[in-house]
């Protein structure tokens, strides 16, 4: 069976204090976007993992695609796979596709294996692989607190806009992104503030990572405002960095040249 794991941009993210678990209480609008892998998992003799396109770096045991397996096996007899990924999905830039691979894997192998578990109980699992995979369950806008993995759907609608994603090769290490955050209680509701006028998330929506990040990486900053100067209706840097996006009215041009990544995607 074949699958096809998309990935998310964050529509603002707050930063609202360090839990006595030294995890962070985050408040956050994320929105699946259709820049996807290809995730292909058969039947086989013993558990293979291969991959392909962008390379992963770090241990393969690692990759949440196999602890997705290892996961499930824990309460079914699940017969060995092979599972390949084909990447496309930079990794480390803040689009969750490492999150959304596992999120896919469970629900490939629930389909794959008819394991009938319920959109509730993959929630659950996905939140144990990682804080982001339990959005990628359902892959439809949604509000995450807690770590994240807190998920609660939203009424907000992008189609017909533009998104230009914009990765320049910057890697940001998560305790780099938190290091340049100081947690504070926001002003105004996230909520709120996303679903109103797309026209005021400019002035209004934020997100916590950004001012330490721009200060250590300025280039991001100028990239940001690049954005906005060729035309985007908001333009932010999504998750801990360092991939930036806009969104436009219409289909901008690729402008970026030293850009690793530039994609301009339609959301209709």
């Amino acid at each position: 069976m074949i699958s096809f794991p998309s990935c998310k941009i964050n529509l603002g993210l707050h930063i609202l204090f360090k839990r006595e678990d030294h995890y962070h209480e985050v408040e956050t609008v994320m929105y699946p976007i259709p820049l996807r892998d290809i995730l292909e998992i058969v039947p086989a003799d013993a558990l293979t993992f291969t991959s392909s396109g962008l390379p992963i770096p770090g241990d393969v045991a690692d990759n949440l695609c196999l602890k997705a397996y290892h996961l499930l096996s824990t309460d079914f007899a699940l017969p060995p796979v092979h599972i390949h990924l084909h990447k496309i999905i930079p990794m480390g830039g803040g689009l969750g596709g490492g999150s959304s691979n596992g999120a896919f894997t469970l629900k490939l192998l629930n389909d794959l294996f008819k394991l009938n578990l319920s959109s509730d109980i993959l929630r659950e699992k996905a939140a144990q692989l990682g804080s982001d995979c339990a959005f990628f369950i359902e892959n439809s806008p949604q509000i995450c607190t807690g770590r994240g993995e807190i998920t609660r759907k939203m009424e907000v609608d992008l189609s017909n806009y533009y998104l230009k994603v914009v990765n320049l090769g910057v890697h940001i290490s998560t305790a780099e992104a938190y290091a340049g955050v100081i947690p504070v209680t926001p002003s105004a509701s996230l909520k709120n503030i996303v679903l109103g006028d797309i026209t005021t998330w400019k002035e209004l929506l934020k997100n916590d990572f950004e001012e330490g990040v721009f200060k250590n990486h300025p280039e991001l900053e100028l990239a940001k405002n690049k954005l906005y100067q060729e035309g985007a209706i908001y333009a932010s840097m999504t998750g801990s960095g360092s991939t930036l996006f806009g969104i436009f009215t219409y289909e901008p041009k690729h402008s970026f040249k030293n850009a690793s990544i530039e994609e301009v995607l339609f959301l209709g």
